[in-house]
């Protein structure tokens, strides 16, 4: 099949998708562009910051369209190019872009909380803290994996059978390398000239292409010939700064001239497809089972994670991009049109792989990277740019992909870390709490964590990324569905991709699970001739996989499933069960639970919904409201059935003489009955009092004198 066909049908899909679908979702769900962002009304000048729209959609699109798309897509066409392309499309349109709008729309509105803090509030504080360290581990793994790629693109140095020379690339290495020095200082006088004069429009674009230009001009002309090592340095001492400085200073004003290079590049692709438009070469469908990668369900969707639907993108969504947003115009073109456009890129990447590819189906040599920067630098070529200038600038753009996704999950991971550690009063908090969220003391240990995996073999780890990214993005769709629900939105778009990539990623981390524990036995009784056996090695490469594979497990499990959050449960739920020392002690409809407690536990975490338990309080502190006369009462009278239809309260005082002053009253609607009651002082002969609570107990009122 032609290149060129798949390309036009996969852009009409995406265009068509953004237009109808992405626009319904927006006004389903409700937009105000009249309401106050997070990023004026907490403006900070450095993580709350408000932002012109297409600046922030750059930062998005630059922060998610890291190694992902083209990694993936390429990796996962071992299955046949036709179920990457289904996946991207319909991963893209229904799971990724409805995942990353959500998740930016969530924090707009909850004053651009990030997904652990708004998991705290719709699911629970246990939630968010297994969320914040999940999040944090998962940061860990993608700076180490980022981080080396950089080092390894820009190292002009190779090593064969011990020898250590320059390699044949070494000047486009070290050019792109000089690059990217001069992107990451000409960002910084980008900020600071857009702090000063504030330009927009032609104006910004035209400074943003002037300093790109100046970029390459001095890279090209002064390459850098630095070894692995000393890039690795120098790009964890980069990712310092992005991670601490203002947006507006660094990572604003990079994203947005990286986003320039991606378009060119992207325009490249989508040219050099026009012009020449090969053929896929790539077959069709290869089967279900492939020797390398496993089954298609569920490592396809595993492997295509960012160009389809990826749980780092929402960590972008609520971390960086709902802090920037100046009007909620701007969501819909922010979060879902910056995936929709990743997933082109995703397409892009697998028909350059398919027209590398040999005529026989034979996949092209070399890393998935390599496959497509030869592909599209090969089309820069054939429109006449020189080789040197070709290769220079698909260098930069590989290693740019990988650097800003790196550069926004190390100052995501920095606030994790924070977010972990901090509670609601912070002025008083003890001294090593303060420590851990000091915002230069977090970055440094979450780059600490990321460069120890650097040097242990972070590629150990690496076959988690996916499964772990994917449960990220399952459980951020836990999060919104709750969100949604809550606050009266309709939710059930998420309920397929929800259910989807909760049976992918926990099928995907079992098998990991069961490969890694074969693995280790196997070793265990393998010995070698000096008697000493290969299991501690083995332990080393399979023992950390191991370890965290069953901890996303338990995390995924416990975020998903639990709760102690009663009033979410009211709202969320039809059935509710408790428990107590892992046994159900009580289960039910939420309207008998909430209305109707039998056991303790359940009277205990029901309180904590109602103020009724205020009144109790105020019994306690001897308060003037709560006073009595001799032979008064206070009474509790709850609602315990459905549909309650006389004024009891106005025939009681009437049937028996007595008189009610209603001291407190706290009622509320739980599937479609109400559920509360009031609290009341009853005052009159006692034998009429005693008459008229048999009364109402008749009539399926609760009764309960908490004092007399």
């Amino acid at each position: 099949m032609n290149t060129l066909v798949i390309v036009l049908i996969a852009a009409v899909v995406l265009v068509c998708a953004y237009a109808f679908y992405g626009r319904w979702v927006a006004k389903t769900w409700g937009i105000n562009p009249n309401a106050q962002t997070p990023a004026v009304k907490y403006n900070d000048g450095k993580d709350y910051v408000p932002t012109n729209g297409w600046t922030v959609f750059s930062h998005q699109f630059s922060s998610i369209a890291g190694a992902g798309p083209v990694t993936g897509a390429i990796q996962a066409a071992a299955f046949g190019w036709l179920p990457v392309l289904l996946w991207v499309l319909i991963g893209g349109v229904f799971f990724g872009a409805i995942t990353d709008f959500g998740a930016l729309y969530a924090s707009v509105k909850n004053d651009g909380k990030s997904m652990g803090m708004l998991i705290e509030k719709y699911i629970g504080k246990l939630g968010r803290k297994l969320f914040l360290l999940f999040c944090w581990l998962f940061c860990g793994i993608v700076i180490a994996a980022f981080a080396d790629m950089v080092a390894g693109t820009f190292n002009a140095y190779t090593t064969v059978d011990g020898v250590t020379s320059l390699a044949d690339a070494a000047t486009t290495n070290g050019a792109a390398g000089m690059v990217s020095i001069m992107f990451m200082l000409f960002a910084v006088v980008f900020g600071l000239i857009q702090k000063k004069f504030n330009f927009s429009g032609w104006k910004e674009a035209v400074l943003g292409i002037v300093f790109i230009v100046l970029s390459f001009a001095v890279g090209m002309k002064f390459p850098l010939i630095f070894d692995k090592a000393t890039w690795s340095y120098i790009t964890f001492v980069y990712i310092f700064f992005a991670a601490v400085l203002p947006m507006w200073l660094l990572k604003q004003p990079r994203d947005y001239m990286t986003t320039f290079m991606f378009i060119c590049m992207i325009a490249g692709a989508v040219v050099g497809l026009l012009v020449a438009h090969p053929t896929m070469n790539l077959p069709v469908f290869t089967g279900f089972n492939n020797e390398k990668l496993g089954t298609m369900f569920p490592i396809l969707f595993v492997t295509v994670a960012c160009g389809a639907v990826s749980g780092f993108h929402s960590l972008v969504s609520s971390g960086t991009s709902s802090k920037t947003v100046e009007s909620e115009k701007d969501m819909l073109k922010v979060g879902y049109g910056a995936m929709v456009l990743e997933s082109l890129l995703a397409v892009l990447a697998l028909c350059v792989a398919g027209a590398a590819a040999a005529a026989d189906g034979t996949p092209a040599a070399g890393t998935p990277f390599q496959i497509f920067s030869r592909g599209v630098a090969g089309f820069f070529e054939m429109f006449g740019v020189p080789v040197y200038v070709a290769t220079v600038f698909m260098t930069m753009c590989v290693s740019a992909l990988a650097l800003t996704s790196l550069d926004a999950v190390a100052r995501i991971g920095r606030m994790s870390f924070q977010e972990l550690f901090s509670v609601d009063d912070m002025e008083h908090a003890e001294g090593w709490r303060k420590l851990f969220c000091n915002t230069y003391f977090s970055t440094i240990i979450t780059l600490a964590f990321g460069f120890l995996l650097t040097q242990v073999g972070y590629a150990n780890i690496w076959p988690l990324f996916g499964s772990a990214n994917q449960l990220l993005s399952a459980l951020v769709l836990v999060t919104l569905c709750v969100f949604l629900k809550v606050t009266g939105r309709n939710n059930k778009m998420l309920f397929p991709p929800l259910i989807i990539m909760l049976c992918v990623t926990f099928t995907a981390l079992v098998q990991r699970l069961i490969a890694m524990v074969k693995a280790i036995q196997t070793a265990a009784s393998t010995t070698i001739p000096a008697g000493e056996t290969t299991w501690g090695a083995v332990f080393i490469a399979n023992g950390l996989q191991l370890i965290i594979a069953i901890l996303l497990i338990v995390l995924g499990i416990t975020i998903v499933v639990i709760t102690h959050e009663m009033a979410v449960v009211k709202e969320i739920c039809n059935r509710v069960a408790v428990m107590d020392h892992g046994k159900v002690v009580e289960e039910g409809t939420v309207f008998s639970v909430f209305a109707t407690p039998k056991e303790p536990i359940t009277r205990d975490f029901i309180k904590t919904t109602s103020n009724l338990q205020k009144i109790e309080e105020l019994i306690a502190d001897d308060s003037p409201v709560v006073a009595l006369k001799p032979g008064e009462r206070i009474v509790r009278l709850s609602y315990v059935e459905r549909n309650p239809s006389e004024p009891l309260i106005s025939l009681i005082t009437q049937k028996f003489g007595i008189t009610l002053n209603i001291i407190f009253a706290d009622v509320e609607i739980v599937q479609n009955a109400p559920i509360g009651g009031t609290v009341a002082i009853f005052s009159g002969d006692s034998g009429q009092i005693d008459a008229a609570l048999t009364y109402l107990k008749e009539k399926n009122v609760g009764v309960e004198v908490i004092r007399q």
